[in-house]
């Protein structure tokens, strides 16, 4: 795991100057502490900042070919490095490392952008040829590792592994862009497509971009996508067993480290899967580490306790209270854009935690949107047997009508807030489940905003990418669009980068078995009915581990990080939303109405309503618009 950044001078081959690099890389040294490089060519220089994880006297970045015509600096893993090798000397290519950086150098020789097709891991990296004086940006099937990118007035192209890279360049201009605040407000994040920062895009996940001296910048070209259009038609039994090979290998490939290895482990159906098919695969105890919180409605400690008991692990764990705010501003810091999952705080306590023993952990990540584990995957497959029976006129006239009347009911337990289940059945499946993932309404987003604001955004709704994705989805069933649409824009945008950012903060590299592209590519190929039965989701992954884990575990519900926002709001930080609705970085951009804002805070604090998400919010984006452009 590592930190990568660059300058190409597209247009004309004219020196970088060194420091500049060296300047975008200083911002992100979080990223690589155990050592630096640069390279510098006519027209181009690459920087690299590395966490040293595999052959670790030989692997230094940027690492050119023995010829000199080929260079990469790469953030990431490859699991299937050895394989690649052993294909590529056969075909007579001689190694000088024992690296997994290198076999990108000779796949880059031997296929040709068809290399990546090959890869197997989490990566982002940028190859230049001298040959051609091409620069070739390329980001993972998933979007584990994240790479920003730019074009600049002097027609450089700029890249980096986070925001804070390309912004330690002086010519990047920072001014913010308002649509993506609507998406951020939408979600809680800005997704993959978006950006805070006007003019500074994001590579997408699965995508990859070749830039040629002289030649105008093309568009980014996708390599590969996930498909769920097809279906296994094996017996269930065979598709267990072809499950729990998929998921061994998966998990074996990503135990290869050259240092201390280890697991986190909630407790939960994801990380205890990973973990007990670590302890096949290891001669030594596992080593896991579990967060735990001093509420016991919050608290999963005794479920990864008796995980780790069963397996043997050497297990620690650490309890921490949720009202743990402390962090904020850190972890603003780190996410540059604005994120609003509040579970980024444990997460950063966890990654912590884990750092004091191992270099590498694995984690769970990307198995509810593999397998349909969410509780919104349930309600949307439900809720589409009833669109399937009633007419759209009448689901509108019916369902539309209730809707409009029946009371909102946010503070009440989710099975009772029919409102919104009344108003999902009205409208149709992309369209209900674009609002379901979403944080604040569209309706609520609009009130927020200024005359001024909705006029800048010209029509620009951040659901309809949601809405998208779903039905240009290849896809057979709703769920398949759903899972789809989480894979493409969800996975990347909150989960990942949350994983990245916090593990990045403490030098961790953190891993994702269940993020196989050949896992993931057999999961999307599976009948609903493996992936959703009953009131439970993620089917035939638990029923796959059923002689491995105890089945109170596998099927008690499901639990994630939980951290008391609304508390905090009538709390410790209530002065911190009263702040926000006087001179703060939002009242700047003339963009949010302040006196509607000062009136949720005070609502909140008094106890009549529940705005702590939406409060939580506003803090996040308003700390990000005074650091990223001096509005604070």
């Amino acid at each position: 795991m590592c930190g990568i950044a660059g300058i190409f001078h597209v247009g004309t081959a004219k020196p970088v100057e060194e420091a500049r690099v060296r300047a975008m890389l200083a911002p992100m040294e979080h990223r690589g502490p155990d050592g630096s490089g640069l390279w510098m060519g006519p027209g181009i220089g690459l920087g690299h900042l590395r966490l040293s994880i595999i052959d670790l006297g030989g692997g230094a970045q940027p690492m050119a070919t023995s010829e000199g015509d080929l260079v990469v600096t790469f953030n990431g893993e490859i699991y299937n490095f050895a394989d690649l090798r052993s294909e590529l000397e056969e075909r007579g290519h001689v190694f000088r490392t024992q690296s997994d950086t290198e076999v990108i150098l000779h796949g880059w020789r031997q296929w040709g952008e068809q290399c990546v097709d090959r890869l197997n891991g989490m990566f982002a990296f940028a190859l230049y040829d001298l040959r051609t004086q091409s620069l070739w940006l390329v980001r993972d099937r998933f979007g584990v590792k994240p790479l920003h990118y730019a074009s600049l007035a002097d027609g450089s192209l700029i890249f980096a592994s986070e925001l804070k890279g390309l912004l330690a360049h002086p010519g990047l201009r920072r001014e913010p862009e308002l649509t993506a605040v609507e998406d951020y407000l939408a979600y809680g994040y800005v997704p993959d497509d978006s950006c805070i920062v006007k003019g500074v895009k994001k590579l997408a996940a699965g995508e990859h971009l070749l830039a040629v001296r002289g030649r105008p910048l093309p568009a980014p070209r996708r390599y590969w996508d996930i498909s769920f259009a097809d279906r296994e038609t094996a017996r269930p039994e065979v598709l267990e067993e072809t499950l729990r090979e998929k998921l061994r290998d998966a998990v074996r490939s990503r135990m290869v480290a050259d240092v201390p290895l280890g697991a986190f482990l909630s407790g939960g159906v994801d990380s205890s899967t990973v973990v007990a098919l670590m302890a096949e695969n290891s001669r030594q105890p596992v080593r896991t580490c579990t967060i735990g919180f001093d509420v016991a409605a919050l608290d999963e400690t005794a479920h990864a306790e008796r995980v780790a008991r069963r397996f043997g692990t050497d297990h620690r764990s650490r309890i921490v209270s949720p009202d743990d705010f402390s962090l904020i501003d850190r972890i603003a810091d780190h996410f540059d854009e604005p994120f609003a999952d509040a579970s980024a705080l444990p997460t950063f306590r966890v990654c912590e935690l884990a750092r004091e023993t191992v270099t590498v952990a694995l984690s769970g990540d990307g198995a509810d949107e593999a397998f349909a584990g969410y509780r919104r995957h349930l309600f949307q497959h439900r809720e589409e047997m009833t669109r399937r029976v009633l007419p759209a006129g009448v689901r509108r006239a019916v369902f539309g009508s209730l809707g409009a009347i029946y009371p909102k009911a946010d503070w009440a337990p989710r099975f009772l807030r029919a409102r919104t289940t009344l108003q999902a059945l009205a409208a149709d499946g992309a369209e209900a489940y674009a609002a379901s993932v979403g944080v604040t309404p569209a309706p609520l987003r609009a009130a927020l905003f200024t005359d001024l604001a909705r006029s800048g955004l010209q029509g620009h709704r951040a659901e309809d990418r949601y809405v998208a994705a779903m039905r240009n989805a290849p896809a057979r069933d709703a769920i398949d669009r759903a899972q789809y649409a989480d894979i493409k824009i969800w996975l990347p945008g909150d989960i990942l980068t949350k994983t990245d950012r916090m593990s990045m903060a403490v030098s961790l590299e953190a891993r994702e078995p269940m993020l196989d592209h050949r896992l993931v590519e057999f999961a999307a190929r599976l009948p609903v009915r493996q992936r959703i039965r009953g009131r439970s989701g993620k089917y035939l992954l638990k029923k796959s581990m059923e002689d491995r884990l105890p089945l109170d575990l596998l099927y008690r519900p499901k639990m994630g990080f939980a951290t008391p926002v609304s508390e905090w709001f009538r709390g410790a930080l209530a002065g911190e939303a009263r702040a926000i609705a006087g001179g703060s970085a939002l009242a700047r951009t003339e963009w949010f109405d302040m006196r509607r804002i000062a009136r949720l805070a005070e609502t909140h604090r008094s106890g009549l309503s529940d705005h702590g998400r939406l409060l939580w919010q506003l803090v996040m984006l308003d700390k990000a618009l005074g650091r990223l452009f001096g509005l604070g």
